[in-house]
């Protein structure tokens, strides 16, 4: 692990959540996203914003790291204009029930990458975060079998547009 953090301080209650670029990184928006896509079993996730400039580079690092989870060849599409938590659960439901990651930057730098399931629900222990963090923990996350079983990413600038 090139920049290891502290898993189990930043990762719980269904979020990560640190100050940039001290407690968390962008590093974590990828390694979270493959562990997302593999956890739940998933091909297709959606990742939104709140508009800050350090929450757009972890939205981006978030989608590759969900595309190039081993061979789930996950779909991922990402809001690129600024979205509510709210807006983006509602859409996902909307959008067959897709697991999703809403990343918010606060005025002082606290990162929070917060993940839902398919319900829209955050995302418990027992449903799958528990898991996630281990991966990160033990440095297993997930990379991409070979080429072909790489995802693709869709950017997209509102929820209703297509």
């Amino acid at each position: 692990m090139l920049k290891p953090i502290n898993a189990a301080a930043v990762l719980r209650n269904g979020r990560a959540t640190g100050l940039h670029p001290d407690q968390i990184h962008a590093g974590v928006a990828w390694w979270l996203g493959a562990c997302f896509v593999v956890t739940l079993r998933v091909a297709n996730v959606a990742v939104a914003h709140d508009g800050h400039v350090i929450s757009s580079e972890y939205a981006a690092r978030f989608a590759r790291g969900a595309a190039n989870a081993q061979h789930y060849r996950c779909h991922v599409t990402v809001f690129t204009a600024p979205m509510t938590q709210d807006e983006l659960v509602k859409h996902a439901r909307g959008a067959g029930n897709t697991p999703s990651g809403h990343i918010t930057t606060s005025p002082s730098g606290e990162v929070t990458i917060a993940l839902f399931d398919a319900q829209g629900t955050p995302l418990t222990d027992e449903a799958g975060m528990a898991k996630i963090r281990d991966l990160i923990e033990r440095d297993r996350v997930p990379i991409p079998v070979n080429n072909s079983s790489r995802g693709l990413i869709e950017h997209r600038g509102e929820a209703g547009a297509r």
